[in-house]
């Protein structure tokens, strides 16, 4: 497309409805998930962790890190992260502890609590892939395409924030 061209010349008459398909489909996904894992929950009879904050501790995993760099590495996909971060220290599944160096800033990481409901996901999500794998869902290079689209539409996103500041 040439800077000359009429807006939208070049543009498939059908791709705005994809993309709003594409965008309500992501959201979609992102829900379901979080209702798998409550259903996973609930069937263990775990029901003092929601989901996101099963989640959460998933995407935490062994690592060591702040609230702040929750959302920036796209471990929490939530709006209130203090809130959901403080239901999980205040039931044992997160330890905090200040930074010595900058006492604003408090460090999280898993209990052996908390580590238990990571396990639980990620006993999920190990059985889900290979179900994905067997019953022919995707393969590994179906898989591997999806990723990598995602992937360029998170660095599009995530560009067009940037681009705003």
């Amino acid at each position: 497309m040439s800077m000359h061209s009429p807006i939208g010349q070049s543009l498939h008459p059908a791709y705005f409805g994809q993309y709003l398909d594409a965008l309500s489909l992501v959201e979609r996904l992102h829900r379901l998930v979080l209702d798998v894992i409550k259903d996973e929950f609930e069937r263990l009879g775990v029901l003092e962790v929601n989901p996101v904050q099963a989640l959460l501790l998933f995407n935490v995993g062994d690592n060591e890190v702040t609230a702040g760099e929750l959302k920036s590495r796209g471990y929490y996909q939530g709006s209130n992260v203090s809130y959901n971060l403080k239901k999980l220290v205040e039931a044992g599944y997160m330890h905090h502890q200040r930074s010595e160096i900058d006492r604003r800033s408090v460090r999280v990481r898993l209990t052996p609590k908390g580590r238990g409901v990571r396990d639980i996901v990620a006993d999920l999500f190990k059985r889900h892939s290979e179900q994905w794998q067997t019953r022919g869902i995707l393969g590994p290079e179906a898989l591997e395409e999806v990723n990598t689209a995602l992937r360029r539409v998170e660095r599009f996103w995530t560009d067009q924030i940037r681009y705003i500041y």
